[in-house]
């Protein structure tokens, strides 16, 4: 079988499927107008080092004589292509015994529960985080004494891997196993922070820290905010990229995107994310089963044509709305024809996705009460009080000025956890 990896190990392949994220890859909507323009800029930067990549030119010296646990899935990749398992099987002095998967699997590509298995090639257990247990248990950690977490996320509060590796990092204190965190880009870049904060009070496994929906740390960033924050006191390493920037974006990384969950498909997508996911518990297809999950909405009660009018007389920044149709194939209204509205990105420095995703859930609110249920948007907004708002008809820009005083705090605390300029 060919990869679409440069350099993979031939023991890649059997790792993880490749076959679906080279077509992937390859999606003409995965860069916007603005990104295209910027690639041959993009092109004299030096290309960003991941985590792993810097672990590798270091000889893997901070796991020597470790037995390891690897949580990680089909995003565990070096610049080069070679997954993490294999980078790490083949790491002189380590020795690798376990391996974690979370939400979706170490294949990335379940959505549903993902029940523990073994790993065909190495023969290694793989345990799941995302089925019977949220946290690796007592017999899981056994013979353990470092934990290596790599996985991309999606830069939003609601995504779940953050929260398994803040679960992961909270059993590795109480039992004194040592927590490497091989840091990966925000793919929204490391400037913009934006939304409400989480309400001291609503915190679960979509929410596991009081924080913005758009938090605008890196992975490593993070866990060492919460495990600080959070008062964890995990023996916390993160091994840093090296040439990554606060300014970049994902595209503009030289490396390749690969989807880190079924549905988050392309950049384009990841931008427009935070703000749309939240719409969905409300009665509202955010593109599930469809070929551009998070690129338009819709429902059979939608009218895309006004909608889209609408939206574009307000002038959300980075974005332009066209009424479009599509039937989900599976997901919210599988099977049903939706009208509704595709998104598309002009300028991603621009886009404020959780003030955009304000502006549509009051224009449906206004104007199909009998099925837009605002209440619902509760759970991942996580703030009591926007939600108040929406219902009550509040103007979109008086809620999102609602947040500055939150997010004045957060930037303060953040501060004292970025590790990139």
């Amino acid at each position: 079988m060919r990869s679409c990896g440069r350099g993979m190990w031939p023991r890649v392949v059997p790792h993880f499927a490749w076959g679906v994220f080279c077509s992937l890859w390859l999606l003409p909507s995965t860069y916007s107008a603005h990104a295209a323009a910027g690639l041959k800029s993009r092109d004299h930067a030096a290309k960003v080092q991941l985590g792993l990549d810097v672990l590798e030119a270091q000889r893997f010296a901070p796991l020597a004589g470790k037995h390891v646990g690897v949580i990680t899935n089909h995003t565990g990749l070096d610049s080069e292509g070679r997954s993490t398992v294999d980078v790490l099987m083949h790491a002189p002095g380590v020795q690798v015994v376990a391996l974690f998967s979370p939400e979706h699997g170490l294949t990335g590509s379940k959505d549903e529960n993902v029940s523990s298995t073994k790993d065909p090639v190495s023969g290694l257990p793989v345990y799941s985080l995302y089925g019977e247990t949220r946290r690796p248990t007592e017999e899981m950690l056994a013979g353990i004494d470092a934990l290596v977490f790599d996985v991309q996320d999606a830069g939003v509060r609601f995504y779940t891997y953050t929260t398994t590796m803040a679960y992961c990092m909270e059993e590795a204190a109480k039992r004194k196993i040592a927590f490497f965190v091989l840091d990966r880009p925000n793919p929204l870049g490391g400037e913009i922070v934006e939304g409400p904060m989480l309400d001291a009070d609503k915190t679960s496994f979509t929410a596991y820290f009081p924080m913005p929906v758009r938090y605008g740390l890196t992975i490593g960033e993070l866990a060492k905010l919460v495990n600080e924050e959070n008062k964890i006191h995990c023996d916390l390493r993160v091994v840093a990229m090296k040439n990554w920037q606060r300014k970049y974006f994902y595209e503009h990384t030289g490396l390749r995107w690969v989807p880190p969950s079924p549905n988050l498909r392309t950049l384009n997508g990841s931008i427009i994310y935070p703000g749309l996911e939240i719409l969905q518990n409300a009665g509202v297809s955010v593109g599930r089963g469809t070929e551009t999950p998070f690129e338009e909405f819709g429902a059979p009660w939608m009218h895309g044509q006004e909608i889209a009018a609408r939206l574009n007389e307000q002038h959300n920044a980075g974005l332009l709305f066209s009424a479009t149709n599509f039937t989900p194939m599976s997901g919210l209204y599988a099977g049903q024809k939706c009208g509704g509205v595709a998104i598309r990105i002009v300028d991603e420095r621009a886009v404020r996705s959780m003030s955009a995703g304000m502006k549509i859930a009051a224009l449906l609110k206004m104007l199909y009460p009998e099925h837009f249920d605002a209440a619902k948007l509760l759970l991942l907004i996580g703030n009591a009080e926007t939600v108040r708002q929406l219902q009550e008809e509040i103007d979109p820009a008086q809620i999102t000025a609602g947040w500055s005083e939150g997010l004045q705090a957060f930037e303060r605390l953040r501060l004292k956890y970025l590790l990139y300029k």
